[in-house]
């Protein structure tokens, strides 16, 4: 890969995640090794796109880990927030390494009282690894591009894999347990390709339609708010037009006062309590009333005959649901912001890290 763009790293993401499979449970046990593993108070600090992940994979660590999952934004938790004294495992997701914020944070906790810390990281040598007490590496390796793909899905898979490994210690899970549930993570990555090639096609039947938007918003419910918050980011740094995520309920309490003719609306179609997906189609069905760009991401079929729905195929386990559903978004962002005339191979705000001491050290992007 001579120059990596963000649609190389999308496209090389089934190839790779696969091999972070293969390679399970080796990187899990390596962060774990010196955890406690009754421990079931724990913290997630990031921001950006590791925040993003965190939120799509905390239902399904809960699940099989039985633990409790905190999710906190490192700055304010670095300068507001006091500290539970019960916590007893804080994990820094930092792709990079090198996120100011996260490292700070981290540094807080371990200054209060003893608790595991562990960097979840690309870059098994980076800065944050030398404050944390083990490194849990996501195996996507250095994504040379400022707007992470490959590394957003490498982070969900190895969290939600982290949570299934604890389960399996902790006894909670059996060894054919863990087998199915890698079987059925294997069968998602195996999509991942048919996902792409169908996401292109439905950017082509709604090229002009998506080109003209001028305004972006996507609503899930469930794991996929998660999915629905790394849309608002990645369309927001990509597309560069107003862009939002949200969840279902929060939409009805005043978000949908927002809503015109010019709209462009995504719902995530994932499994749920048939309450859920029924208030979710009653609200599909309202604001369909109001405006006719809205899309349907669904992970609840394999084909549908209403061409504004994007199928992916059926994902059984909701909490899984995330770790597939990003793509569409993740290749939108690029087909749209190449049909706005926006080049995002070229950096722009290349000072930007430096200025506000977001980042230890200048970003190395391409």
């Amino acid at each position: 890969m001579s120059k990596p763009t963000m649609l190389s790293y999308i496209l090389q993401e089934q190839e790779t995640l696969t091999a972070a499979l293969n390679a399970y449970p080796q990187n899990i046990d390596q962060a774990i090794a010196e955890m406690d593993l009754k421990a079931d108070q724990w913290l997630v600090l990031g921001t950006g796109s590791s925040i993003n992940a965190a939120k799509s994979a905390k239902y399904y660590m809960e699940k099989t880990a039985q633990i409790k999952l905190m999710i906190e934004e490192p700055y304010n938790f670095t300068h507001y927030e006091k500290i539970d004294p019960n916590l007893q495992v804080a994990l820094g997701i930092s792709q990079s390494g090198q996120s100011t914020s996260t490292i700070d944070a981290l540094a807080k906790i371990t200054n209060h009282h003893d608790v595991h810390t562990m960097a979840v990281t690309s870059i098994a040598d980076s800065e944050i690894t030398q404050v944390t007490t083990s490194t849990l590496d996501i195996l996507s390796g250095r994504e040379r591009v400022g707007y992470v793909t490959v590394g957003f899905s490498a982070t969900v898979l190895a969290l939600m894999l982290l949570g299934l490994r604890v389960g399996v210690k902790k006894g909670i899970l059996s060894a054919e347990e863990e087998k199915q549930e890698l079987a059925e993570f294997f069968q998602l990555t195996a999509k991942f390709g048919p996902a792409i090639n169908k996401s292109v096609a439905f950017f082509e039947t709604f090229r002009d339609d998506f080109k003209d938007a001028p305004r972006f918003m996507s609503i899930a419910y469930g794991p996929a708010v998660g999915t629905a918050k790394e849309m608002e980011t990645k369309f927001s740094e990509t597309i560069r037009v107003p862009s939002q995520g949200i969840e279902l309920e929060a939409f009805m309490h005043g978000p949908y006062l927002e809503m015109n003719a010019d709209y462009r609306l995504f719902f995530i179609d994932t499994p749920a309590k048939a309450e859920i997906i029924e208030k979710a189609g009653l609200l599909k069905a309202y604001e369909q009333k109001h405006t006719s760009h809205v899309f349907t991401i669904s992970l609840r079929s394999d084909q549908s005959d209403d061409p504004y729905t994007l199928a992916l195929g059926e994902c059984v386990d909701e909490f899984k649901s995330p770790y597939l559903a990003i793509i569409p978004f993740q290749v939108f962002c690029w087909y749209i912001s190449k049909e706005k005339g926006i080049d995002i191979t070229q950096r722009i705000f290349t000072d930007f890290s430096q200025a506000v001491k977001s980042k230890t050290t200048v970003q190395d992007y391409v």
